[in-house]
């Protein structure tokens, strides 16, 4: 299969404005509960989603929604059941970090690590009843430090299963940076238990499109798993509504709230010591600090922004692409609120 970065660049744009699309709703009320995005993602996942076919499956972790959307799925469904409506994808059941969709083999889970399982059952169902087929799971780097991933990649590798493990790597686990709670290296640990490594630059759709061909080519071929080692962003953090990142974007509204129980809290007689309490606004202003300085910040991150600077000889062609998937995720939105049970 041929690289064609005009279809890169176009599941990467649906899956952007989709999720803008569910971010408003979840600022508007109308989403409940904790939000995860994958914006910063696409690249990594346009790269490996590109590859799949028929008889393939998918193991997603909480940030399911893009790859679903990728792979084809109903985008309406997605969103009544992000929404909790009765003609969600799962009945409005399972909320944004539960989807599955049983006939294009793909299942999420909010449960840390699970992926690894999901996939190896997958793949393994694959070998018996699907030769030549493979499944993918999608985690972030703090999965990697779960039991039951590293079981099911010392599992896919001793049975050669057709799995493609990615490791979608922002360098934070949830709200703390990586290296502070993983030790050693991601890669040594998958060479360790027999299973080829692969470090590509998860921000480049071209570098994952390519790398996620071969693997997939080589598990397809029997000869077992591979790790793809993916360095991405999210452009939101862990979850929408990342303090750190709102008091960055918006100061003035967000430090007198912050400022306010800090101030009190210091002041407060007894409790902690002086120095321990120095301690935590150092601490906290350190974090705030860094975020200033977060890579997520960085436009030149977007791999968005890199995917469309392939594309600038033909701005017509762009144009024409970027007006219709727009009105796509438009139409898709108005359809989802049609009916609508409150």
């Amino acid at each position: 299969m041929p690289l064609d970065v005009w279809s890169l660049y176009g599941l990467m744009l649906r899956s952007r404005l989709f999720e803008e699309a569910i971010a408003q709703l979840w600022h508007a009320g109308l989403i409940s509960g904790e939000m995860h995005l994958g914006t910063g993602e696409e690249a990594t996942i346009a790269g490996v989603v590109a590859h799949l076919r028929e008889g393939d499956a998918m193991a997603l972790d909480h940030r399911g929604s893009a790859a679903m959307l990728m792979r084809g799925i109903d985008p309406v469904l997605i969103l009544r059941e992000l929404l909790g409506d009765a003609g969600g994808l799962c009945a409005g059941m399972g909320g944004h970090m539960h989807l599955f969709a049983k006939e294009y083999l793909a299942a999420s889970s909010g449960i840390v690590g699970a992926e690894g399982p999901m996939a190896a059952g997958f793949a393994l169902s694959a070998q018996y009843v699907r030769p030549g087929s493979v499944a993918v799971a999608f985690f972030g780097d703090g999965a990697m430090n779960q039991g039951m991933l590293m079981e099911s990649m010392n599992l896919a590798s001793v049975w050669k299963l057709p799995v493609l493990f990615v490791c979608k790597d922002d360098g934070w686990a949830i709200t703390t940076q990586s290296d502070q709670v993983t030790a050693g290296d991601l890669n040594k640990r998958a060479q360790g238990l027999g299973i080829p490594a692969v470090e590509v630059d998860g921000r480049d759709v071209c570098a994952v499109w390519e790398a996620a061909g071969k693997a997939m080519e080589s598990a397809r071929s029997g000869y077992g798993p591979t790790f793809l080692h993916a360095r991405c962003v999210h452009f939101e953090g862990h979850f929408l509504g990342f303090q750190l990142i709102k008091v960055v974007r918006a100061p003035l509204r967000e430090m007198p709230r912050i400022a306010g129980p800090l101030t009190q809290s210091f002041l407060q007689p007894g409790g902690a010591s002086l120095q321990e309490r120095l301690a935590g606004l150092k601490a906290i202003s350190a974090a705030l600090l860094s975020t200033v300085r977060d890579p997520r910040r960085d436009p030149a991150n977007d791999p968005l922004t890199r995917a469309r600077l392939l594309l600038q000889a033909e701005p017509l062609h762009l144009q024409e692409l970027e007006e219709q998937i727009e009105k796509e995720i438009t139409s898709i939105l108005a359809a989802a609120m049609v009916g609508l049970h409150s």
